[in-house]
């Protein structure tokens, strides 16, 4: 597919510029910058029949996913699944097997050599030594924001990262992210003017185009304002979290030219929010005569850990068992434990039902009498301030998403993202124990969160100022008990990195210039494209660094695996919008289609929309937690096409007219069996089938005129 191939390992922006300021963040499922790196043992492999097969690398330091492991033997009394140890042995081996000593001399080889059928779990470091303390050679206690040292001082409190060798690939992402950052925090003071003789830019545009091409904007809903620094007082320095003002939902694009030709009044995009704060509560009926013996909850516990905990990755497998006798021995009427379970057997049946559009809406959703019984125990636990309370709301908000009660979703999700800023403030209010399982809260926090603000206006909860800080969860430690699944991370981390690009893409494309403005301020397609550039970029060496099981084919060849139906769908999702200012562009000046370089920018666009309609179906893969978003971003996706067969030169990138009325009827059928989930939905599906009437009666008056 044109235009979809991974970029070489070098930017084409850093490439072409030598003091260019586009830094990019390091965050790029690089797990070699955790203290336990070198230690890490994965503790599963992907063998579920419904998921991956394990794959054959993890994360590298330079920040891809394609590193090696050795195999180490299996202690016979751990559960099935086999340990992989990230490989990081630098030591040289002397012909007959043994390393060499501090003076070359070779050891010898009758010393005792340490047993290899136990498990090497993560050892626990000396904590590192802020710059203070190690300028001064005293002993650092470690805690954050400041060491007791630095506090007494009243110094700033800097710590390094974690003491790794920094191969090549490390020194690159970090001056990508310091071009970034040094991008943002130059520009902000120019206004964010970038040059118009930019390399990435002059290579494909001539001065007259750039003049042409430089046009009043407001109506587009894209890219950074260009007057001055007092436009962006209100945004956050980290550009990995989503502005709290933007315009990537699908509703702004009603206010794009032609696209606004298709409905027959205005719509204010914050209305799909005021639909889902006025709809009827959820009616939860009874969890009376729920099967909560092993018998009963063994399918669905088996369904949550294969189709769902791949998405969350929040409960740990390995204490599932010691957390369930715990339960039961409450009656599962009270404590965090009975409410886990509780929870995961309500997603575990959600997850085994299929998508609940498919879901008889006169009957309760999977799930619902299970996910009663935890409501009746959450009122205690929210009033709690514990990592497994903070856990049980996750689980709750998963299962509204899964609802698709978005609103409902963040109110809880609100409630534990304050919850886990109060324990992460402060050093020694998250037990070792918990280190782990708060890594996999907070990152679903942050995620869960990020879904919802992309399509609702809705408050921040401040979750996002701690991403630059927290570390990637590396694994559940295998306690050596009988575990009925597997921790899967694979998933989780990848989306971890989509989702912040994802985010990046709305800060640096689609911010507005204030909270009350409807649109940013005029910018030009120079400078608008060092930007795509560089994320663009960016989307294909994630791409690039996904394992090899999870690498999805980039052509039109079905895929068996939710899993990487899902990681598809979302690819082309994120590259709809990196390139979606083009069209935008064009639907306002039909003349600057005239430029290659834009039409190629447009064509990418367009045909990253029809990869995700063409087959409507495949969305159902990621119903568990995108159903909503996922709904939102078709009716997205299906505007801007609907906008292109409207245009000369945007028709001519289209497939047939005949396959393009084909897509649009079936997601219409498609929207309407989703209507009755939410009244959100149901006003989309309303819009959209208005938009394709109006678009017929245009095409059919349009034909008349040229046939005249």
């Amino acid at each position: 597919m044109a235009g979809v191939t991974p970029s070489p390992d070098v930017s084409p922006v850093s490439a072409a510029t030598t003091n260019g300021h586009f830094p990019r963040d390091s965050f790029c499922l690089n797990l070699s910058t955790l203290p336990d790196a070198s230690n890490f043992v994965l503790k599963t492999t992907l063998k579920s029949p419904h998921l991956l097969e394990s794959p054959n690398g993890f994360y590298s330091g330079t920040g891809i996913l394609n590193g090696s492991f050795k195999k180490r033997p299996r202690n016979m009394s751990q559960s099935s699944g086999t340990d992989r140890e990230m490989s990081n042995d630098t030591t040289q081996t002397q012909p007959n097997g043994s390393a060499p000593t501090s003076n070359g001399e070779p050891r010898s080889s009758t010393k005792k050599r340490p047993s290899t059928d136990t498990i090497d779990y993560p050892r626990r470091r000396a904590t590192i030594a802020c710059e203070i303390c190690r300028s001064r050679k005293s002993r650092c206690d470690g805690s954050r924001p400041k060491c007791r040292l630095c506090t007494e001082l009243n110094a700033e409190c800097i710590y390094r990262e974690p003491g790794i060798k920094l191969d090549a690939g490390d020194k690159l992402i970090l001056e990508h992210l310091s071009r970034i950052e040094g991008l943002l925090q130059t520009n902000l003071a120019n206004g964010y003017g970038l040059t118009t003789h930019s390399p990435a830019a002059s290579n494909s545009t001539s001065d007259d185009f750039l003049a042409r091409s430089t046009g009043n904007m407001s109506a587009l809903g894209m890219v950074p304002p260009m007057n001055g620094i007092g436009a962006w007082n209100s945004i956050t320095s980290n550009i990995s979290t989503m502005p709290k003002t933007h315009t990537t939902a699908a509703l702004n694009l009603l206010q794009s030219p032609m696209i606004r030709e298709l409905v027959s009044r205005p719509y204010d995009p914050k209305i799909l929010l005021q639909l889902e704060m006025s709809r009827e509560p959820i009616c939860l009926g009874t969890s009376l005569g729920l099967d909560l013996s092993n018998t009963g909850v063994g399918t669905y516990v088996q369904a949550f850990f294969e189709r769902v905990n791949v998405f969350y990755a929040c409960v740990n497998p390995y204490t599932w068992t010691s957390y369930y006798q715990t339960a039961l021995s409450h009656g599962f009427r009270e404590g965090p434990e009975s409410c886990i379970v509780l929870l995961v057997l309500a997603l575990g049946h959600a997850g085994s039902a299929g998508s609940i559009s498919q879901q008889s809406p006169d009957k309760d959703p999977p799930g619902l009498a299970y996910f009663a019984a935890a409501w009746a125990l959450l009122p205690n636990l929210m009033t709690r301030n514990n990592m497994l309370s903070a856990q049980c709301q996750i689980l709750a908000a998963a299962y509204l998403v899964y609802l698709v009660r978005p609103v409902e979703a963040w109110n809880i999700l609100s409630g534990a993202s304050m919850k886990l800023q109060l324990l992460l403030s402060a050093p020694g209010r998250v037990s070792p124990a918990e280190e782990e399982l708060s890594k996999r809260v907070y990152w679903n926090a942050v995620m869960i969160e990020s879904d919802l603000l992309a399509e609702l206006d809705l408050p921040h909860s401040g979750i996002g100022q701690y991403e630059d800080t927290f570390t990637l969860p590396t694994g559940f430690e295998d306690v050596g008990t009988e575990s009925l699944g597997r921790d899967e991370l694979w998933y989780f981390l990848a989306e971890i990195a989509l989702r912040r690009l994802l985010n990046r893409v709305s800060s640096m494309l689609y911010i507005r210039t204030s909270p009350y403005s409807k649109s940013p301020a005029a910018t030009s397609i120079a400078q608008l494209d060092p930007l795509v550039v560089e994320l663009d970029y960016q989307l294909n060496q994630w791409y690039a660094g996904l394992p090899p099981a999870m690498q999805f084919p980039l052509d039109r060849v079905p895929l068996q695996n939710p899993v990487q139906t899902v990681l598809r769908l979302r690819y082309f999702a994120c590259r709809t919008i990196i390139f979606r200012p083009y069209i935008l562009l064009v639907l306002q000046d039909e003349s600057l289609a005239m430029d290659s370089s834009v039409q190629d920018n447009c064509h990418k666009c367009l045909e990253a929309c029809i990869r995700q309609l063409e087959y409507i179906t495949a969305h159902h893969a990621g119903h568990l937690p995108y159903l909503f978003q996922g709904a939102l971003s078709i009716i997205s996706q299906t505007l801007l096409v609907m906008g292109a067969t409207m245009s000369a030169s945007l028709s001519a990138l289209l497939p047939p007219p005949s396959t393009m009325d084909d897509i649009i009827t079936n997601v219409i059928h498609e929207m309407e069996r989703l209507a009755h989930l939410a009244p959100s939905l149901r006003l989309s599906a309303e819009i959209i089938q208005e938009a394709e009437g109006k678009r017929q009666m245009w095409l059919r008056t349009a034909g008349l005129k040229y046939e005249s």
